[in-house]
């Protein structure tokens, strides 16, 4: 035992009193306070993506996806400076004694190449600074500047011209993002989900260029409060509108035209935006179809058009409240009557998205956004031939409400926690059949309901000045009839700075995807069937690890990217050859499972300053698939291993801006892919020429001069590729003087295959006959193509 003295006491008074005086001092000297606040551009719109810096400390940060940016900084005076590409910088002197709070607004500068939309994009010093890898954040400038399809610009093809991404075919804006499939990639439109993100049967995207302001694609690392996909992730947020005065946007183009019209609620405490498109394909077929209605043997042109709308609105409601609310309302409509044999057909799909959110702050340190959003998708299908008509259509709706918060103790983390829960609604088949007196008259309707939820938490941890790590873990549920499932998806993004010019990045995921996409395409349909996971149908799960490093060279000009990247998952969905999928309540014993892997190597270099901007990509993958025997099947592929038909070995891309004066912008990109992987027949079963002499002899002989009925053998699936696909685009944009009253205008000229290459879209065979026995003598390969040179301009303007 250790005996107390008075003496002993005294000592231990003054060692506690100089620990006392040590541990103010350190307090003191660390104290530290959080200069918090939102950038935005004079009209008031929220600037995502803009630096906020301090100089003198190596310092700073990125603004969110809502223009909110929070430093915390030791006790100081400092100047922060305050950026965005496209305006002019600010400088501001804080004294720092406090928790502050700022609104930074950017004025365009003079020589930003657009001003008409807010662009939402990192400065190459942030790409190389954050942890993420795999992320893609578009310029909408950049989209709107780039040659397309007929002028019509698509945010989506935009994105296949990056590194790790496919697209799906010959002018299609699916994607196809490292080895995954179509319905592996997640589309959000502010938080609300977007099943089917396609017109024109894959043509054209849904996402207007003219009403969004941010894009974000997420390949790998993704962060904890995204879920329920297994390759990429697409943030789509929508513009605010001006908070200070009305304008008038739009275009006029080869095939479709966009009107825009915002201004303020409250003049600089609310906004709104309308924005619509709408294509005029229709306007011309009837007025051909009535023109030629009357003569013999007129088949009529189908009708089709499709259109979208968007509307966003926000308000503030005092100085730490903001509520949002947006809507988007889109439809394809595809129409056939026949001239005499009265014959109808009538095709419509479409989706329709509400989102409202609540931005609170707390204080300067914890925010939180609330968010409900309602999600339809649905088609619709009508033939009726005299008095008997069929329709068949399909539908899936989500109620969802999300909690999500902000929350920054000091410089060292930022971390991120919230809930979400959704309420599926599948409408798997609806199916009805009949005739007009009533003899004929049957129906079907298959139908489910799902509940899914999720809790996550992540911390962006700066642990040394050099070391950065972004942590995440995601708790997913679902429920659906008697079956549950469950699972933890971790996430981790590191980021090691070896100097201010070079950064080694690596990142691991877990994810897990409970509905699917019930296909029997290559390519994303609007009769395609999303699925929920039940009975034997269980949650697809991928795993990714990438690892990368990336150079700032040319004194900051470019950054130099290179990430490799492996994943593979199992419970991959495929279907049982001459599978019944519409209205089928048995849907489940159709499927077939099995596990994919893929891997590749991304490099990339871009230029984000100066007068030519752009970017160049190339990327090396491979991408497998094995599904083995089950359910009294041999598998896909005898069990065997097999590429999909979207793998592709090489994948390069050349993007070229360039400011030729103030007024005229030049733009090119180059496309060179290897060709889709297909099926073709490698000779035929049975088959005879006029000699009589066999080929493939192991059938019987055709007799009596009619023609043999070969049947075709085929070899491994996917063991032909086609042509390799290469692209060139050209385009123009050319600024007319402004108006009297400052209004902008441009003529945007594209010419998409400027060379006029003719890229296969598919392969197939045709029948040769002898022309005086018309006996069959073989087959030939034919290739169908389907764009050649197409020029197209664009009317812009803005008042």
């Amino acid at each position: 035992m250790q005996l107390i003295t008075p003496d002993t006491r005294r000592w231990q008074a003054l060692l506690l009193v100089i620990v006392l005086l040590l541990l103010s001092t350190a307090a003191n000297a660390q104290a530290s306070f959080t200069l918090s606040g939102t950038v935005r551009a004079a009209s008031g719109e929220a600037l995502p993506g803009a630096s906020v810096a301090v100089p003198t400390l190596n310092t700073g940060t990125a603004a969110d996806s809502l223009g909110h940016f929070r430093l915390t900084l030791p006790a100081g005076r400092y100047q922060v400076v305050v950026a965005f590409v496209g305006y002019e910088s600010l400088t501001s002197d804080v004294n720092l004694t406090r928790n502050q709070r700022f609104v930074y607004p950017l004025t365009p500068s003079e020589n930003a190449l657009d001003e008409v939309v807010v662009q939402g994009t990192q400065t190459l010093e942030q790409k190389l600074k954050t942890p993420q890898m795999g992320v893609e954040h578009l310029s909408i400038r950049e989209a709107k500047l780039l040659p397309a399809l007929f002028g019509e610009v698509d945010i989506l093809k935009t994105l296949q011209l990056k590194p790790g991404v496919q697209p799906g075919g010959e002018g299609t804006s699916g994607l196809f993002v490292r080895g995954g499939s179509a319905d592996q990639n997640l589309f959000l439109v502010d938080n609300a989900t977007v099943y089917n993100p396609s017109h024109l049967f894959g043509l054209f995207s849904v996402f207007n260029s003219d009403a969004v302001q941010s894009v974000d694609l997420y390949k790998a690392g993704f962060p904890a409060q995204f879920g329920g996909r297994l390759s990429s992730v697409v943030d789509v947020k929508l513009r605010e509108g001006d908070r200070q005065n009305y304008h008038v946007t739009g275009g006029l183009g080869l095939i479709s035209s966009r009107l825009t019209f915002e201004g303020p609620i409250n003049k600089g405490k609310g906004s709104f935006i309308v924005s619509g498109r709408r294509t005029y394909f229709d306007i011309f077929t009837r007025a051909y179809n009535r023109a030629n209605v009357n003569k013999v043997d007129f088949t009529p042109i189908p009708d089709y058009y499709f259109y979208d709308l968007n509307f966003k609105a926000n308000y503030t409601l005092g100085p730490q409240d903001n509520l949002y609310l947006s809507a988007y309302l889109g439809r394809d409509i595809f129409g056939y009557s026949g001239a005499t044999s009265g014959f109808n057909f009538n095709f419509n799909w479409g989706n329709t998205l509400a989102t409202l959110r609540w931005n609170h702050v707390f204080n300067p340190r914890l925010l939180v956004n609330t968010t409900a959003t309602v999600t339809d998708y649905q088609y619709n299908l009508t033939n009726k031939l005299d008095q008997f008509s069929f329709n068949l259509g399909s539908s899936i709706r989500d109620y969802n409400l999300r909690t999500d918060f902000e929350y920054t103790p000091n410089d060292r983390h930022a971390l991120k926690f919230g809930a979400a829960a959704t309420a599926h609604r599948f409408g798997v088949g609806r199916l009805q059949a009949g005739s007009g007196d009533g003899s004929v008259n049957f129906g079907a309707d298959v139908a489910y309901t799902a509940n899914e939820g999720a809790l996550y938490v992540g911390d962006n941890f700066r642990a040394t000045d050099k070391l950065q790590i972004d942590a995440g873990l995601r708790l997913s549920a679902w429920h659906s009839g008697t079956n549950n499932y469950a699972g933890l998806e971790p996430r981790l993004s590191t980021r090691y700075s070896l100097s201010d010019n070079i950064s080694l990045k690596a990142s691991y995921a877990l994810m897990y995807q409970y509905v699917h996409l019930v296909t029997n395409s290559g390519a994303t349909l609007p009769t395609d069937i999303w699925y929920p996971s039940r009975l034997s149908v269980q949650p697809q799960r991928s795993q990714q690890v990438s690892s990368g490093v990336s150079f700032l060279l040319g004194g900051g000009k470019f950054l130099l990217t290179d990430e490799l990247y492996y994943k593979w998952g199992k419970n991959q969905i495929d279907f049982k050859d001459g599978a019944q999928l519409f209205v089928n309540p048995e849907l489940d014993t159709e499927f077939l499972f099995g596990k994919s892997w893929s891997y590749g190597n991304e490099l990339y270099l871009e230029k984000k300053t100066g007068k030519t901007t752009g970017w160049v990509g190339y990327t090396l993958a491979w991408a497998w698939l094995n599904i083995g025997p089950q359910r009294g099947t041999t598998g896909v592929n005898n069990g065997q291993d097999y590429h999909p038909n979207y793998d592709r070995r090489h994948n390069l891309t050349v993007v070229v801006m360039h400011q030729l004066n103030t007024r005229i912008t030049l733009t090119a990109s180059y496309i060179f892919t290897s060709g889709n992987l297909t099926t073709l027949p490698l000779g035929r079963f049975g088959f005879q020429d006029i000699s009589g002499a066999n080929i493939n002899t192991n059938a019987g002989n055709t007799t009596g001069g009619t023609d043999p009925r070969p049947i075709p053998i085929y070899p491994d699936r996917n063991t032909f590729r086609l042509i390799p696909y290469s692209r060139l685009d050209l385009g123009l944009v050319y600024k007319l003087r402004p108006t009297q009253r400052g209004g902008e205008r441009d003529f945007t000229f594209s010419v998409y295959n400027a060379t006029n290459r003719r890229n296969a879209y598919f392969d197939y065979f045709e029948t040769v006959r002898d022309k005086t026995s018309d006996r069959i003598t073989g087959f030939r390969a034919q290739q169908v193509s389907l764009f050649p040179f197409i020029p197209s301009v664009t009317y812009n303007f803005k008042f």
